[in-house]
């Protein structure tokens, strides 16, 4: 795999594919888990326009098995999201997204569309989707709209105002990454018994609020199982030495003894 190759395509389209890159085992552990949470977390279509009426979702993952620890730290994707988004990125979200058949397609939108920023801008957001199944436009794979995280200040459109996209049609383990300002949505499901199944495994810029309370929502006795990474990935660290400290000192080194960050005056600058 040609990691440069997958950056530029982010850069140029706003979107990248890696195939294959979750081997079987890994994908049928997860499949597993998304089911069992599925069943005993009573999940069921939320029932609006933007999340769906036949797509389950399952939020907060962290907080329910360690499974799912592996997920946000993936080399490769943490790779690719680094290079938009810089070093101490954060979690934003991790959910599972079952996508039943008889789904419509959701609205396109651009995940960082709530921030007040002119566009383009500095990206902010950078999300993946893991395949679980296999992305088809059939069975409703994100559609996406290439090279529109570089439109200048774009009016968000509604179903009367259609926009061309494609599908971003992957096999089974493969991982699709794409910046925040991309737009997109999820497609419809025109199956009869596929259902399709993607982790959503969003971050953020270090200054960015994050999308889930990490903090809050992960159990402490579960985060204190984190690795010192993950544990900065969900927030309990600082950005650059300086942005979310307590004396100083950060929320992990605080609760659970990870060596402080590079302070404020020894970190390097940020290019811009």
């Amino acid at each position: 795999m040609d990691l440069d190759t997958h950056v530029a395509e982010l850069d140029e389209q706003g979107f990248t594919i890696v195939e294959g890159l979750i081997d079987d085992d890994t994908v049928d552990l997860l499949m597993a888990d998304v089911r069992r949470l599925e069943d005993k977390l009573h999940r069921s279509p939320d029932n609006n326009r933007f999340e769906g009426n036949r797509t389950t979702r399952t939020y907060n993952l962290l907080a329910h098995g360690e499974i799912w620890q592996q997920v946000p730290v993936q080399p490769v994707v943490a790779s690719l999201i680094q290079s938009q988004l810089g070093p101490e990125f954060l979690i934003s979200s991790l959910a599972s997204i079952s996508l039943a058949p008889g789904e419509t397609a959701q609205v396109i939108h651009a995940d960082d569309q709530v921030q007040p920023l002119a566009k383009p801008h500095v990206p902010t957001v950078c999300n993946s989707m893991w395949a679980l199944t296999d992305f088809t436009e059939a069975n409703g794979a994100t559609r996406l709209v290439p090279g529109s995280h570089r439109w200048d200040n774009p009016d968000y459109f509604d179903d009367d105002n259609p926009i061309e996209s494609i599908p971003a049609e992957m096999s089974k383990g493969s991982v699709l990454v794409w910046t925040g300002s991309l737009w997109h949505g999820g497609g419809a499901n025109t199956t009869d018994d596929e259902v399709r199944v993607g982790i959503a495994m969003n971050y953020c810029a270090g200054f960015i609020r994050q999308q889930e309370n990490q903090q809050l929502g992960i159990p402490p006795e579960i985060v204190a199982t984190f690795t010192p990474e993950l544990r900065q990935m969900c927030g309990f660290g600082m950005y650059r030495g300086l942005t979310g400290n307590i004396e100083k000192k950060s929320p992990a080194h605080l609760l659970y003894g990870d060596e402080p960050e590079t302070q404020l005056w020894d970190a390097e600058p940020i290019d811009t």
